[in-house]
C-alpha cells in the first residue's frame, strides 16, 4: 500500500512516565485489518461474569475528518475467554481528543483478569461519509420492501 493511502493518525500518551513500558497499537500481521491495544491498568481488574468495565488505554488520538477508528473485539480473546467490546463496534470520532478507553463486558460464567499490557481489543481505520437526509412523503419500491428479521428464513 502506497503511504499516500494511509491516513496518518497522532497517537499521544496520555502519562508517558508511567505508561512508557506499554506498546503502542500496532498490526500483529502484515495481513491484519485491526491493530491492537493494550490494557493501561495500574493493576489485575477482575471482570465478574456479566460485568461491564471501561479500561483506560492511557492513550488519545487526532484522526483525521474523513476518518474513524473503529474499537472491536479481538476474536481469540471473545471466543476463548468470553470478553468482548460491549458496544461493538465502537467509534472513535475524528474530533474527539479525550482517552481511549474500551467497554468491555465478561460473557464468560467465570471471573476473568485484565492485566497490564493485556492486548484487550482491536482498532480499525476506516473512511465516513457523512449523508446529507431529505424528508419525502414516500419511498420507492423494492421487492423486499418490509421484510425484516428473519424475512428470507433462518
Amino acid at each position: 500500500m502506497d503511504s499516500q493511502d494511509q491516513p496518518e493518525i497522532r497517537i499521544m500518551r496520555l502519562n508517558p512516565e508511567k505508561d512508557s513500558d506499554l506498546v503502542l497499537p500496532r498490526y500483529m500481521t502484515a495481513g491484519s485489518a485491526g491493530m491492537d491495544i493494550c490494557a493501561a491498568v495500574g493493576e489485575d481488574v477482575n471482570l465478574e461474569p456479566g460485568e461491564i468495565r471501561l479500561v483506560p488505554t492511557g492513550l488519545a488520538m487526532a484522526i483525521p475528518p474523513g476518518y474513524e477508528v473503529q474499537v472491536r473485539p479481538r476474536s481469540g480473546l471473545a471466543v476463548k475467554q468470553g470478553i468482548t467490546v460491549v458496544n461493538t463496534p465502537g467509534t472513535i470520532d475524528s474530533d474527539y481528543r479525550g482517552e481511549v478507553k474500551i467497554g468491555l463486558i465478561n460473557l464468560s460464567r467465570e471471573t476473568r483478569t485484565i492485566s497490564r499490557g493485556d492486548r484487550i481489543a482491536q482498532l480499525v481505520v476506516g473512511r465516513v461519509f457523512q449523508a446529507r437526509l431529505v424528508e419525502t412523503d414516500s419511498l420507492d419500491e423494492t421487492t423486499r420492501n418490509g421484510g425484516g428479521f428473519g424475512h428470507t428464513g433462518v
